[in-house]
């Protein structure tokens, strides 16, 4: 597949480590950074999305998206573990869920962007038998953009170039991303409104690490299965 993400923004909150490893699956190893483990609330928008040398494909093409995700590894492997995307488009999301193995939830989102280039994203989560989640926030550029240092923080939180997910079988999978370097910047928010971890037991309080990105154009392949299954919940 190939994508394009914009106005995309990654905004991470420290969590107590326990209380995101007892979510992940057996075989799934939170990673940590200086003892942190962090969790992402991402919103963006999607463009361009199709299979590769085809054209775009009319109600899976456009659409915003916002994930909540944290960062693990599998067999030494580091990666993203996605706990929810939500999206705008109802095709998109019955796609990714029986192609990738992703928790995609149907959502109600606008976003706008003011004369002052401020983007305006809401979000409010209207999947069936799913835990409700609202995020209202306002953002923009801070500072100047640039690559991540190998080895900072910015880094290790976005160099990621794969994913994780599994089926109801209990059968773990794992996707292959490619794209150039984020172009990252320091960036201002205001939140209104942010319940997206409240399912989850996840309280983001206090001032996230916020970073704006660049758009960017994305290649991604179809999940495989990992020489692994799970079943019971990882302690």
């Amino acid at each position: 597949m190939r994508m394009r993400w914009s106005e995309l923004l990654f905004a991470h909150w420290a969590i107590d480590p326990a209380a995101v490893a007892k979510l992940l699956p057996a075989g799934v190893t939170l990673d940590t950074r200086d003892g942190k483990a962090w969790v992402g609330v991402v919103p963006f928008l999607m463009s361009g999305v199709a299979p590769r040398l085809c054209p775009p494909i009319p109600g899976l093409s456009r659409f915003l998206e916002l994930n909540v995700r944290t960062y693990v590894a599998v067999d030494g492997k580091p990666g993203v573990w996605f706990f929810s995307l939500d999206a705008a488009s109802r095709v998109a999301v019955r796609v990714a869920r029986a192609t990738f193995n992703l928790p995609y939830m149907d959502a109600a989102m606008s976003i706008r962007q003011d004369q002052n280039g401020a983007v305006h994203y809401r979000s409010r989560r209207t999947h069936r038998g799913e835990p409700a989640a609202d995020l209202d926030v306002s953002y923009g550029v801070a500072g100047e953009f640039a690559e991540a240092e190998p080895g900072s923080l910015e880094h290790w939180l976005t160099a990621r170039y794969c994913l994780y997910s599994a089926n109801r079988r209990g059968c773990l999978f794992r996707g292959e991303i490619n794209h150039p370097p984020w172009s990252l910047a320091p960036a201002h928010y205001l939140e209104r409104s942010n319940t997206m971890g409240d399912g989850l037991g996840f309280s983001f309080d206090g001032e996230p690490h916020l970073l704006l990105a660049r758009p960017v154009d994305v290649q991604a392949w179809l999940t495989s299965r990992c020489d692994l299954a799970f079943g019971d919940r990882a302690t």
